[in-house]
């Protein structure tokens, strides 16, 4: 099925289809300086679900509207837009920024390393604004981290949904391990795959 992926796709089939709710290691989630501890798996929901509340968000620490997220995945992904929908009153992020395939990254990390990417956010509070990645960037993601560095001016920041879409494979590991040894073939081994039109003409 094919769905064209812009800033408002109102499709909720089409949504539902390329949503990677389902490839997420809910047990795993993880955040720093959120208030309620494990308060960050309630914001991990279904694309029609995204705009219902339970009462539970993910509230940073009063004073302090930086926020970490980990979010690991059950398979390797490819992930093609995010959406957040944050809080009222200024309590929305206003910054996202993106590390792939990092573990334990803590904020002396995150401020020091360069992000993948990173988006000016807008108060989403209807859920109808996708952020999308820079494709070829987020191809193979076993796990990523949301940096939200700063909030709309309030003491805190609240995020009530994080949503992604993409699609998943199971090729990852087999695909590294023949890449990197592309890199350093044997001579011979080498050879046999140019002879058969084999190789690789550009890793990056």
């Amino acid at each position: 099925m094919s769905c064209t992926h812009d800033h408002n796709c109102e499709d909720h089939e089409c949504s539902s289809d390329w949503s990677l709710y389902k490839h997420i290691d809910l047990s795993k989630v993880s955040a720093l300086n959120e208030a309620v501890s494990g308060s960050v798996k309630s914001v991990f929901k279904t694309w029609e679900q995204r705009l219902e509340s339970s009462g539970e968000h993910l509230e940073s620490n009063e004073g302090d509207p930086e926020l970490l997220v980990f979010v690991p995945f059950t398979s390797d992904v490819k992930i093609k837009s995010i959406s957040i929908v944050g809080g009222p009153e200024g309590t929305s992020p206003s910054k996202l920024r993106v590390f792939i395939n990092r573990e334990g990254i803590d904020f002396s990390d995150a401020e020091s390393m360069q992000a993948v990417q990173e988006w000016e956010l807008a108060e989403n509070l209807q859920g109808v604004l996708e952020y999308q990645t820079r494709y070829s960037k987020f191809q193979s993601v076993g796990n990523i981290t949301l940096h939200f560095p700063e909030s709309f001016g309030g003491d805190t920041t609240q995020i009530r949904y994080i949503g992604f879409k993409g699609e998943a494979t199971q090729l990852k590991r087999d695909v590294v391990a023949t890449i990197v040894y592309e890199i350093r073939p044997n001579p011979s081994d080498h050879k046999t795959k140019a002879e058969t039109g084999g190789g690789f003409s550009q890793v990056e």
